[in-house]
């Protein structure tokens, strides 16, 4: 168990996986300012906003050729979060990249809170409560996600690469 600025942060492994139980945070219909779409080399179907701003495309292929001008994306843009690019899933359920702003990685590899607002988008879209989903970073990653309703479950492997200890 976590202590985190957004309450507690639960982990579990769940056979070979690392179950993380999050807060559920519904996207809704927004209107994106014409500058930072322009940042996009293909427009969004559909343009949605939870912390994040959450933009639809047609296709994984969309997703995966999206090419991102990140000096017309400042941090002073946005108050907390990035922005989510997703589309329905050719093999999995649903893609997704996340773009963080001044964030040490323009592109984050996989990310676990951007799902709390792509796991109850898709879920209704999709009429499932379980899915798949692939974040099409360089790194890549595969979870395993769960609506909840109030709350989102997402699952996925992880890698140790470091081990310390902390002396108080």
């Amino acid at each position: 168990d976590f202590e985190t600025m957004s309450g507690p942060l639960i982990v579990k492994r769940k056979d070979h996986l690392l179950q993380l139980d999050f807060p559920s945070r519904k996207p809704e219909a927004a209107e994106m300012k014409e500058g930072l779409l322009k940042a996009f080399s293909i427009s969004p179907k559909e343009v949605l906003k939870s912390r994040d701003w959450v933009l639809v495309y047609d296709s994984e292929a969309d997703v995966r050729a999206l090419k991102v001008n990140a000096s017309l994306l400042s941090p002073k843009q946005f108050e907390k979060g990035g922005i989510i690019c997703t589309a329905k899933g050719d093999g999995v359920d649903f893609v997704s990249r996340f773009f963080f702003p001044g964030g040490a990685l323009f592109e984050d590899p996989v990310t676990g809170s951007s799902h709390c607002s792509l796991i109850p988008y898709w879920s209704e879209k999709l009429g499932k409560k379980e899915m798949i989903a692939y974040q099409l970073s360089e790194r890549k990653g595969y979870l395993n996600c769960t609506d909840l309703g109030e709350r989102v479950l997402i699952a996925g492997n992880a890698v140790t690469y470091m081990t310390g200890e902390i002396e108080i």
